[in-house]
């Protein structure tokens, strides 16, 4: 690919949401919407298959592994309610933000310690829009919404997330990939995963997830440009999160902040890898790609 001339650059630069579709956008801070749920076992025996593990069949008081969450709270939303990607139409609790790429950038967690969420729990979760902004990038629009969300259960408040989304345009002809950042190297764990078809199918339907970015290989290359199926962010930084588990089962997570960094795709495998700090107070995660660049990065702390 040849790299973009000063003149392409400033036509990518250009903004393309006026600031009366900003200011429309921006009227749904501080939206909020409340979801009930039961912690059921089902959902956590099929994470558990998804990931490998060999844990003992969940019963009730069993407690809920840090970001096995994402398996409840789902929206369900009509099959007539969907949009052309497979999530649902925009407009509801989400802003309807007029760009094609809808993304998980990250977020950051926090367990209230001594109330973990367990299977056979009565759960709420009550969500708000923190914040709708936007910036004209390098390659055009970004609108970042900000969520949080609270989970409680009968004993009162159980985690805070803050769950970041990015929109941004689907890719043109001529757009230059940005320089990657190189992962870390001499991690004190490792673990490659395999992701293929059968890997991000069992998490799209755990998750109830129908944004076909993740098994419409069609889809995905025809008309999002990417080059092959995305891996959820989701499952990635679950998935950081089960090499620590794998590496200190005992350990107890308080918080995890996580990045997604660049997307990974299922042609090749991918790499987790963990650093303990040296106080035991928390763990870098990261995971990179075939190459060797980083593509999501976090940090977990642990209770002490």
């Amino acid at each position: 690919m040849q790299p973009m001339t000063q003149a392409s650059e400033t036509f990518q630069a250009a903004s393309f949401l006026d600031p009366a579709e900003l200011a429309r956008l921006q009227a749904w801070q501080g939206r909020t919407e409340s979801t009930i749920d039961l912690i059921a076992a089902a959902p956590v025996r099929g994470l558990a298959a998804t990931l490998d593990r060999d844990d003992p069949l969940p019963a009730a008081g069993t407690l809920l592994p840090p970001l096995w969450h994402w398996a409840y709270f789902l929206p369900h939303a009509r099959q007539s309610a969907l949009g052309p990607d497979g999530h649902p139409q925009r407009g509801g609790f989400l802003p309807p933000v007029p760009l094609p790429r809808r993304m998980w950038a990250g977020g950051r967690l926090r367990w209230e310690p001594g109330n973990p969420l367990r299977v056979g729990d009565e759960a709420r979760r009550d969500s708000r829009i923190v914040s709708v902004t936007h910036k004209a990038g390098r390659t055009g629009d970004l609108v970042f919404v900000l969520v949080e969300h609270a989970y409680s259960n009968t004993q009162g408040l159980a985690l805070v997330e803050e769950h970041d989304i990015v929109y941004r345009a689907a890719a043109r002809p001529g757009d230059a990939a940005p320089l990657p950042p190189a992962a870390g190297q001499g991690a004190a764990w490792q673990r490659e995963v395999v992701p293929d078809d059968v890997l991000l199918f069992r998490y799209s339907a755990l998750t109830f997830n129908g944004h076909r970015i993740h098994y419409d290989r069609r889809y995905v290359t025809g008309v999002e440009g990417y080059p092959g199926l995305i891996v959820h962010g989701p499952l990635i930084a679950t998935l950081l999160l089960d090499l620590l588990r794998r590496q200190m089962p005992q350990a107890q997570v308080a918080g995890f902040a996580f990045k997604a960094v660049r997307p990974t795709f299922d042609l090749h495998p991918f790499r987790l890898n963990g650093q303990p700090a040296a106080d035991g107070r928390s763990v870098r995660l990261w995971a990179q790609d075939h190459e060797g660049w980083l593509t999501m990065e976090g940090t977990a702390t642990l209770a002490v």
